[in-house]
């Protein structure tokens, strides 16, 4: 299987929808014909949920006990951000997020699709998360070859018009169709039995900030987070920014900000400054605000 970049190129250029997926004001909540995440030692210990005051919402994966790994546009409006964790019981949890830390190249105000920086953040929670969680891997991630198969997860809607289908958490199967230099460079992933041309699986509404994930013998690792959608490139008349293509940010192009940044945040408690960095991000936020 190959999809030429220029072809890639043309039906992205040709879709009339392109829209973030954690914002429900947005143009743009479980992933697109995925399967419902049932098994106690699964994803649902890895993968979260974020919800802010003003009602948005987003997903995000465990990087470490008290951190998590998301898309920046997902929090950066001000507000209050919580994170909520499934325990094995399926019992749900909340916790506040107290700080965030966006990618120094991150430029807020900018849609994702036309996102010139990168799409990353990483949320402090207020406490540490016991044994029951599993933070996911992201040690040597690198790239997502052209071919390569991989799974997404998310707890955003599975459809547009069905926004009481989120807060489930689901997961599919997708492969890469290679790199795209639209703004930034991401990598484009879709459902391997429609290659975006027609609908299939993929992101939606509520699945920004969602792991992609390769599938190891070891189990998930963590190569890259969805940042936008932008719909099949046949849609007839109902035009959809889900089930098509899924636009990600590969976490290995990133590895030194995250690992770096995330050491900093490790060792962050409530109510001190946010810590500076190497290059701080005028909307890093601390306490919830």
């Amino acid at each position: 299987m190959r999809v030429s970049l220029s072809r890639l190129r043309s039906a992205l250029a040709a879709l009339a929808v392109a829209a973030p997926l954690g914002l429900w004001s947005g143009t743009a909540g479980a992933v697109v014909r995925g399967e419902v995440t049932r098994d106690p030692d699964g994803l649902r210990s890895s993968v979260v949920r974020i919800e802010s005051t003003t009602g948005e919402m987003c997903s995000g994966s465990l990087i470490a006990p008290d951190l998590v790994l998301t898309a920046a546009h997902c929090v950066m409006r001000k507000a209050g951000y919580w994170v909520v964790v499934v325990d094995r019981g399926f019992r749900q949890r909340r916790l506040q997020a107290i700080a965030a830390s966006m990618h120094p190249d991150f430029v807020p105000g900018t849609t994702p699709e036309n996102q010139p920086g990168t799409d990353l953040a990483i949320l402090k929670l207020s406490e540490r998360l016991g044994p029951d969680f599993r933070p996911l891997d992201l040690r040597d991630g690198g790239e997502i070859p052209q071919g390569d198969s991989v799974a997404i997860a998310g707890y955003g809607v599975v459809a547009e018009n069905r926004r009481g289908s989120a807060r489930v958490l689901r997961q599919a199967r997708l492969v890469s169709l290679g790199e795209l230099q639209v703004a930034n460079t991401v990598t484009v992933v879709a459902d391997r039995n429609t290659l975006a041309e027609t609908a299939g699986a993929g992101a939606c509404l509520g699945d920004s900030g969602g792991p992609i994930l390769r599938v190891t013998p070891g189990g998930y690792q963590l190569v890259g987070v969805v940042s936008w959608s932008s719909g099949a490139a046949q849609q007839g008349r109902v035009r959809t920014a889900c089930g098509g293509f899924t636009a990600v940010t590969p976490v290995g192009l990133h590895s030194s900000w995250i690992n770096a940044r995330a050491a900093e945040l490790a060792r962050f408690q409530p109510g001190e400054a946010m810590p500076a960095g190497a290059r701080p991000h005028p909307a890093d936020w601390t306490g919830g605000r």
